[in-house]
Parts: structure tokens; sequence; C-alpha cells
């Protein structure tokens, strides 16, 4: 009696000849930022490669102290061989939907990390707080430069490279990646959290944050808390291979990307 073998599940891997480094929620901590992209850079001189990307999953802004100097640092981000990614998180949208108009939003920003991203612009929020719907818009479009605000339009919501695909949120289960609709990929937790389906990629994403990295079949979730924990963290893709870089340790030990 013979039985058919089963097929060994394919190794995803990431785009040929490029490396990958995709940063988890920066949310102001300009301090982690630095540490990490010096991290980044240690990684890149001691196992050069010729292309390498540095994809941002978002929410760069709100809850820590420094948004301000998150978005100029990354802004003028430069070095040879190495393009930045940039994607854009929720907490991005909800800042722009603000500034093109729509004051219905201020409240409720200004609650889950808002107050601190005007802070480091030089507003005192508690002032906003008190001011009419259009003094309001008048005040935040003014402390937030215009230079930032064009750095923040030119984001986009997914980047794929091999067999990952790297998006903010997550994805809709069962929906192809040309149709999900970008408030999915902006804001999704339930059910792509929990579908343990192949997407047909592996989807690397931020925006729930998890005690370490949560890495599944189907996804791997890179927000580690930075703001609260100090922890920041970098995902490293390289062919059939990758590992990790954080700014609680020098790095987490590579592996091959079936699982060890």
């Amino acid at each position: 009696m013979f039985r058919k073998s089963t097929p060994a599940k394919r190794i995803p891997e990431g785009a040929r000849q490029y490396r990958a480094y995709v940063v988890g929620d920066i949310h102001g901590r300009l301090d982690l930022l630095d540490e990490l992209l010096g991290k980044i850079h240690d990684d890149l001189d001691r196992n050069p490669i010729k292309k390498a990307v540095i994809v941002f999953v978002g929410d760069l802004i709100d809850r820590g102290p420094d948004s301000a100097g998150v978005i100029e640092r990354l802004r003028n981000y430069a070095r040879p061989g190495v393009k930045p990614i940039f994607l854009l998180g929720n907490h991005e949208e909800v800042l722009l939907r603000i500034l093109e108009g729509d004051p219905s939003h201020i409240a409720q920003w200004l609650t889950f990390g808002g107050a601190q991203c005007l802070a480091s612009y030089g507003a005192d929020p508690l002032t906003i707080r008190g001011m009419s719907d259009n003094a309001a818009l008048s005040a935040i479009r003014s402390a937030i430069p215009v230079s930032h605000t064009h750095f923040l339009h030119g984001f986009g919501d997914s980047f794929r490279f091999g067999d990952y695909v790297i998006v903010h949120a997550g994805v809709r289960p069962g929906v192809a990646l040309d149709q999900q609709l970008q408030s999915d990929l902006r804001w999704i937790r339930q059910p792509f959290l929990e579908d343990d389906r192949d997407h047909g990629f592996v989807v690397v994403h931020g925006h729930t944050i998890t005690d370490g990295v949560d890495e599944r079949p189907n996804r791997i979730g890179i927000d580690t808390g930075a703001y609260a924990s100090g922890v920041l963290t970098a995902l490293v893709i390289e062919g059939p291979d990758r590992w990790y870089l954080d700014t609680n340790r020098s790095s987490i030990a590579s592996f091959a990307a079936f699982g060890r």
C-alpha cells in the first residue's frame, strides 16, 4: 500500500537581489528610530548588499513625544544603495483628513495621540481643544509645516516584496490584493488577525501591538508598542531568510523562513 507524499510547503522568499528592512510603528519615538536606523546601518556594513529597501509600515506619528522629529528625520533620510518606502497608517490618515478640512476627527485624534503630536510641533493641545472647529483647523494647519504634509501625502498603502506583502494593518481574508479596501489595509484587525488561511503571500504588518513579534504561517506582526515599551522592531528579509533587529537587544538570531 502506497501513500502519496505531502508536497513540502514552499519557503517564502524576498525579491531577488534585494534586502528589505521592515520597520514597525514608531509613534513619535525619534530616539528609538535613530537607534534602530543605526542598527540597520551596522547590519548593512557587516553584510553588504547592493540594493536594499527600508519599509516603514506607518503610524510614524502620535502618542510618543517627537512626531515632528520623526517626520523631519525620515523626510530627509538618504543612504546610498537604500531606498526608503513609506506606507500610510491610520494615524497619518486621520491627521491628513483634519488637514484637508474635516474637523470632526479633531477631538478623537487629540485623545489617541494627536495631543502629543501637536505638542511636538510647538502647539498647545489644551488651547486647541477649547477652540471652535474653524479656529482649531487653522491652528493645526499653522503648526504643521507644509513640507511635512506633502511628505505624508506621498505614502502608499502596500508594498510587494517577493512572496511578502507589507501593509499597515492587514488584509481582508478572501479578497484579492488588488481588490482590498484602503480602509482595511489601514485599519483592519478582525477577522484578519485570527484567520489562518493562506493569502497567497505572507502579510507583514503593524497596527496591532503584541508583546514581541507575532509570527504566524500567513502573517508577521511587528508592532511591539515602541511608544510605551521602548522596543521598536525591524524584520529583515533576504531571499529565503529573515531575521530581526530591535532596540531592546542587538539582534535576534537569524533563521530560515520555514520556521526555525
